[in-house]
C-alpha cells in the first residue's frame, strides 16, 4: 500500500466515525498546522464529500491532497457552528479559508470615563477609557456630528485631569476655553457635575442614533421654558433643536422606522468578496463599512456572507433585531430575524447598500487598474469569456477585415490583439488571389484558410477568439473553413453595424445570438477598438496597393531595374515615351552601362 493510499484510509476511518451533529471541523497538513476550517449542519455529511471525488474544483482538490488529520468540534446549533468558523479563521487564519480582511482603522468616538467626561475622536480603542461609538466610515458625516456637538454642548476640551478633591481643594483654574465660550467652566464649578453629565447622556443619544428622540425632547422643554415666559432659556434650548432637527434630516435618508436595522449586501468576481454592511438607527444611517474577502476555494455568495455576518455584527458591536439580506441563507441567528424584503422601505435600505458595495467593488478595481494597468484588459477579457461562455480568457483575439473597390485591388487584413493590446508584430495583408470581382464572402473565406492552414502546418500559435467585422453572413463563412474544412475548435464572434454604419451590438454562436453589452461599457469600447484597428488597417493596405497600381509603369516590369533606377530615370527623363528614345550613351551618364543596355535592349525587342 502506497502511502498516498495509507492516507486516505486513516482519513476515511475518521470521517466514518464522525457525528451527524452540526458542527466545526479543521483540516490540518503533515505539520500540524491548520489549513482549513469548515462548518456543518451534518459533520459526517459534509466532511465526507471531500473524499468521495464529487469535487470537480482543482482548488479543492489540491486542499484534499494536503490534509493529513481531522480535528471537529460538535455545537448545538447552526449559529454557533458558524461563530466558531469565524473564530477560529481569525485565531488560525488557514491558507485554504476565504482571507477575512477588515477595512482600514475607521475612526470612533469616545467618551471617556473622567469624573468631567471628555468626548474625542479616536482610531484607537482601549476599553479601559470609556465607552465608543462607532466605528464611522464616513469622515465628514463623524465631523458634522462632532460640529453639531460642539455647537450644542459646551463640554471640555482640555485634558486637564479634575477630581472631586481638587474641586473642594479649589486648586483647579478656568482656561481659555471658558473665555471663549467653548466651556462652562465645571473645573471651578461654574457648572454643575449633574448639569454636565446630562449634556453627556444627551451626546450618548446623538452618537447612537437617536437624535429623533433628542429633538422631541428639545421641543417639549422649549416649549416648557415658553410656557413659564423664560424666553431667553427657551431660545437656548431652540437653538439647539434647530441644531438637532438639521442633523436629523440630513442623516435620515430613506425609511421613517423607528427600529434598529442591519442591512447586508455581496458582490463578488473570481477571486474576492466584497460585502457592505449598513446600520440602521431610528431611520438615520449610522455606519455604513464594506469588507474585502479574498476567494481560496472558490466559496459561494451565501457561505461569505454567512460568514461575514457574523464578523461583521462581532467587529462593530451591534445586535439589531432585524438583519435585511438580498437572498434566503441556510443558517438562523438566536436573537435576530433575517429578512429578504420584497418592496418597501427595506427593500430601498437593501438597494442603497448594493449600490454602495458594487462602487466599492468598481473602486477597488480602478485602483488595482492604475497599480497595475495591464490588469484592466484582463478583467475586460475576463468579462468577455463570462458572457461568451467561454472555456478559457480569450488572451489572443484575432480580427479579419477586406478592402476593396469593385473588386479591383481587393485585399485583407488581420490584426492580433494579445492580453487586451496590440501586437503588430503578428498584423498580416493578404493580396486576395482566387476571388474575381467584389466578393467579400468568397475573400473572407480564402484568407481564413491560407491563415490558418499555414499556422497549422508551421504549428505557430491560434487564437482564443476570431471576430469578424461583419454580421452572421461573415461568421458562417469563417465556421466553415475553421470547423468544417479545417477541423479546429476556434469560438467565432462578429461585430456587426447598424444602418448608420455604427458598431452596435456583439454576436455570438450558431444561430448567431446578439450578447448584451452596453455600448458605453470598457469591454464595448475594446471590442471596437480591435474593429476600428483591423478596418485601419486593411483600408491602409488597400490605399498602398491602390496608389502602387495608379504608378504602375512599363519599368516596373524590368527584371533589374529597380524602384531606385526608375526614380532617377523618370526624373531625368519624365516620362517612358522620353526614355525609349534616348540612345544608349546618355542612357549610361545617368544609371550606368550595364542598366543603360539592359533597357536599350529591352526596348529594342518590344
Amino acid at each position: 500500500m502506497t502511502k498516498e493510499e495509507e492516507r486516505l484510509k486513516r482519513l476515511k476511518v475518521i470521517v466514518n466515525s464522525l457525528t451527524e451533529e452540526p458542527g466545526c471541523y479543521q483540516y490540518l497538513d503533515k505539520d500540524g498546522k491548520v489549513i482549513y476550517v469548515g462548518k456543518a449542519k451534518n459533520l459526517k455529511r459534509r466532511v465526507s464529500s471531500y473524499f468521495n471525488n464529487s469535487y470537480k474544483n482543482r482548488k479543492t482538490q489540491i486542499l484534499v491532497s494536503k490534509i493529513q488529520d481531522i480535528k471537529y468540534v460538535v455545537v448545538p446549533t447552526d449559529e454557533d457552528a458558524l461563530i466558531q468558523e469565524n473564530n477560529l479563521i481569525k485565531a488560525h487564519q488557514p491558507f485554504y479559508n476565504i482571507l477575512l480582511k477588515d477595512g482600514k482603522t475607521y475612526p470612533s468616538v469616545c467618551i471617556t470615563n473622567e469624573y468631567f467626561p471628555r468626548v474625542i475622536k479616536t482610531r484607537n480603542i482601549d476599553k479601559k477609557t470609556g465607552t465608543y461609538y462607532g466605528p464611522f466610515s464616513h469622515t465628514g458625516t463623524l465631523n458634522a456630528m462632532m460640529e453639531l456637538i460642539g455647537k450644542v454642548y459646551q463640554v471640555r476640551l482640555c485634558h486637564m485631569p479634575i477630581s472631586p478633591e481638587k474641586l473642594e481643594q479649589g486648586k483647579l483654574k478656568k482656561c481659555l476655553y471658558y473665555d471663549i465660550g467653548k466651556c462652562k467652566a465645571p473645573c471651578i464649578g461654574l457648572q454643575t457635575r449633574e448639569d454636565y453629565l446630562q449634556q453627556i447622556d444627551e451626546i450618548r443619544e446623538i452618537l447612537s442614533g437617536n437624535t429623533r428622540n433628542l429633538c422631541q425632547k428639545l421641543l417639549e422643554e422649549m416649549q416648557k421654558l415658553a410656557e413659564e415666559e423664560k424666553y431667553l432659556e427657551a431660545e437656548t434650548i431652540k437653538q439647539k433643536y434647530l441644531l438637532a432637527k438639521d442633523f436629523d434630516s440630513k442623516s435620515r435618508v430613506i425609511t421613517s422606522t423607528n427600529q434598529n436595522i442591519d442591512v447586508f449586501s455581496i458582490e463578488d468576481d473570481e477571486n474576492k468578496a466584497y460585502v457592505n454592511y449598513m446600520h440602521v438607527v431610528n431611520g438615520c444611517i449610522t455606519r455604513v463599512f464594506t469588507n474585502e474577502y479574498k476567494k481560496r476555494l472558490d466559496e459561494t455568495p451565501e457561505e461569505i456572507l454567512s460568514l461575514a455576518i457574523v464578523s461583521m455584527r462581532e467587529q462593530y458591536g451591534n445586535e439589531s433585531k432585524e438583519v435585511v439580506i438580498p437572498f434566503e441563507l441556510d443558517f438562523t441567528l438566536k436573537d435576530a430575524e433575517f429578512i429578504v424584503p420584497k418592496a418597501g422601505d427595506k427593500k430601498k435600505l437593501l438597494f442603497l447598500s448594493e449600490a454602495n458595495v458594487r462602487q466599492y467593488r468598481i473602486d477597488a478595481l480602478k485602483q488595482a487598474e492604475r497599480l497595475n494597468p495591464d490588469q484592466r484588459n484582463v478583467n475586460l477579457l475576463k468579462e468577455l469569456q463570462r458572457k461568451l461562455k467561454l472555456p478559457k480568457i480569450p488572451m489572443r483575439i484575432e480580427c479579419f477585415d477586406n478592402s476593396n473597390i469593385m473588386g479591383q485591388d481587393a485585399v485583407a487584413g488581420c490584426v492580433v490583439f494579445i492580453g487586451g493590446r496590440k501586437s503588430k508584430n503578428d498584423y498580416r495583408k493578404y493580396n486576395i488571389k482566387t476571388v474575381i470581382g467584389p466578393d467579400d464572402y468568397a475573400s473572407m473565406s480564402e484568407v481564413v484558410y491560407r491563415k490558418y492552414s499555414r499556422a497549422i502546418e508551421e504549428e505557430t500559435p491560434l487564437p482564443d477568439l476570431i471576430i469578424t467585422d461583419g454580421g452572421k453572413g461573415q461568421m458562417e463563412v469563417v465556421r466553415k473553413v475553421i470547423e468544417d474544412q479545417l477541423h479546429l475548435d476556434i469560438p467565432i464572434a462578429g461585430l456587426a453595424k447598424d444602418s448608420h454604419h455604427r458598431t452596435n451590438e456583439l454576436l455570438f454562436g450558431f444561430p448567431a445570438q446578439v450578447i448584451g453589452i452596453e455600448m458605453d461599457s470598457p469591454l464595448f469600447k475594446l471590442l471596437t477598438q480591435i474593429q476600428d484597428e483591423v478596418h485601419r488597417f486593411a483600408i491602409t493596405f488597400h490605399k498602398q496597393k491602390r496608389a502602387k497600381h495608379n504608378t504602375e509603369s512599363e519599368l516596373d516590369h524590368i527584371k533589374g531595374i529597380g524602384e531606385a533606377t526608375k526614380t532617377l530615370l523618370l526624373k531625368k527623363f519624365k516620362s517612358v515615351k522620353r526614355i525609349k528614345e534616348t540612345d544608349y550613351e546618355t542612357l549610361k551618364e545617368v544609371v550606368g552601362a550595364s542598366k543603360a543596355q539592359l533597357l536599350i535592349n529591352t526596348f529594342k525587342e518590344e
